[in-house]
């Protein structure tokens, strides 16, 4: 009777979990897709692919303030409010918000008292507007950072992807006027558009156009943020979440310049500017191939934090941890299969001239596997509040990442940052699941993973290896080969189909 009710309290869970993963990868997954969209019209509308570089980067820099300015209070939002001693969770809620809010306005104000300085540091001296375009939209959109968990700590799952999507549709749409309706108004009929719209300032809309979806957003929000007005703001509450979410800011930093730190520390290494956004754009043109894999993660991470904290203190814990684990190594690798055996459509997406980049593309998937099991992994330190864990070993991934991309970038170009995402992320991995396994030991089936990964090897190596200079043929051949992993998936799977 108390085994059946536990797997009742597992199935339940998982069920939960599932549910709020395609709610939240509604808006993740569909919204992705849309500005993944973006992709093929940047390459083809952006002049060179220059301009796509100077996007890459600003928008690397904007990733690594964002969680600056959040400072893991997002994580400690989430911890203390489901606190079961917790007697005023929305006390923490308004703790949390007045707080970033306070912190986003400061850096506001420093951006434009030193905006020509900063401008010419960071390259773009010849237009400081972007750089205080993006400081305004990186600062409000870590305001919202707060209101968006309080939805997903209310479970309103709908309304945080309703918000998602405006915001994206409305981005989607600004993009497409100034980039190619305002072009074309302005060779047929210049003066209808000539009182706000200039040709020659072309990528700088871009971020106009994210400034006015960035506005909206925080216009949607309005509902959540003045909700926060009736709790009072509580010093002491906030000292302890400061003190839980110091470990994770220095997690976070190492963890997003992790990321972006190619995208950011490209320019700086060739001393021919020109060439290097241009290189830069091809590359992230490519890696935007992957996004598949990279929008399953994130809808997974969205609803996997809250499920782990309101899950912790349940007896069948660590069975639920496991079997999630499983699961997402799964379909993992069946993304990533079938990205691969479809490469040949999929690099359509982009231009033909950014096409030398697309071997970049496998590399890269399978590190952001890597980072995905790592967030899996993750949950050990974040539940026993040893969250420094997660600092040390973001900073060991940062520290290889920079090494790779300083000592061979400059000799063999962007596939080298590839590779530093790879390898920065197994480590990270690896050293989080065996120093994981001795402070809150999970009995995670590697037997399982283990059989999948290699399966994954094996079927990549018959699809990818043979030459078939036939296209109709090559895919055909691949397809067959992808159903096959699916069949004996659900062969070995069968309890977690319906």
């Amino acid at each position: 009777m108390i085994i059946d009710r536990m797997k009742n309290t597992v199935t339940n869970g998982m069920k939960g979990l599932a549910k709020d993963t395609a709610i939240y990868g509604l808006s993740s997954i569909l919204g992705r897709i849309l500005n993944w969209l973006l992709v093929p019209f940047y390459t083809r509308v952006l002049v060179g692919t220059g301009e796509y570089g100077v996007v890459t980067n600003i928008y690397a820099w904007t990733a690594l303030l964002l969680v600056i300015l959040t400072y893991g209070l997002e994580t400690g939002f989430f911890r203390f409010i489901n606190k079961k001693d917790e007697a005023e969770p929305q006390r923490v809620y308004t703790t949390t918000l007045f707080c970033i809010a306070f912190t986003s306005s400061v850096f506001i104000i420093f951006c434009f008292l030193f905006l020509d300085p900063i401008s010419g540091v960071l390259g773009y001296g010849h237009h400081p507007e972007y750089i205080g375009i993006m400081a305004c939209i990186v600062a409000v959109d870590a305001i919202c950072c707060i209101p968006f968990a309080y939805l997903r700590y209310q479970g309103k799952a709908f309304r945080f992807a309703a918000i998602k999507l405006c915001n994206i549709t409305l981005n989607i749409f600004l993009n497409i006027f100034f980039l190619l309706v305002c072009p074309l108004l302005n060779d047929s009929h210049p003066e209808t558009i000539r009182w706000f719209y200039r040709p020659e300032y072309g990528v700088g809309y871009v971020f106009i156009a994210n400034a006015f979806t960035t506005a909206l957003t925080f216009l949607l929000l309005m509902p959540e943020i003045t909700t926060a007005l009736n709790q009072k703001f509580d010093f002491d509450r906030l000292k302890k979440i400061l003190r839980y979410s110091a470990p994770i800011l220095v997690l976070g930093i190492a963890g997003i310049f992790n990321q972006t730190a190619d995208k950011i520390l490209f320019p700086f290494l060739f001393e021919d500017k020109a060439y290097a956004y241009a290189q830069l754009g091809i590359y992230e043109a490519c890696f935007k191939l992957a996004i598949l894999i990279v929008m399953f993660i994130q809808a997974f991470r969205y609803a996997f934090e809250p499920f782990v904290f309101s899950k912790h203190k349940d007896a069948d814990a660590k069975k639920s941890y496991s079997q999630v684990m499983n699961y997402f190594i799964l379909f993992s690798l069946f993304i990533f299969l079938s990205v691969m055996f479809y490469i040949d459509i999929i690099k359509h997406i982009v231009d033909s001239k950014y096409h030398s980049g697309l071997h970049v593309v496998p590399i890269v998937m399978l590190g952001e596997l890597f980072f995905g099991v790592y967030y899996n992994l993750s949950i050990w330190y974040k539940l026993t509040d040893k969250t420094h864990w997660g600092a040390w070993f973001s900073i060991a991934g940062c520290v290889l990442t920079v090494a790779i991309i300083l000592g061979f970038v400059p000799h063999y170009g962007f596939i080298a940052c590839a590779w530093a995402i790879f390898a920065s992320n197994l480590l990270m991995m690896l050293l989080s699941y065996f120093i994981g396994q001795r402070k809150y030991p999970i009995a995670y089936n590697l037997r399982s993973a283990l059989f999948y990964t290699l399966l994954t090897a094996i079927f990549y190596a018959a699809a990818m290896l043979p030459t078939i200079e036939s296209i109709v043929l090559r895919l055909s051949y691949r397809t067959v080969i992808l159903l096959l992993f699916i069949a004996i998936i659900i062969s070995r799977e069968r309890r977690i189909i319906p």
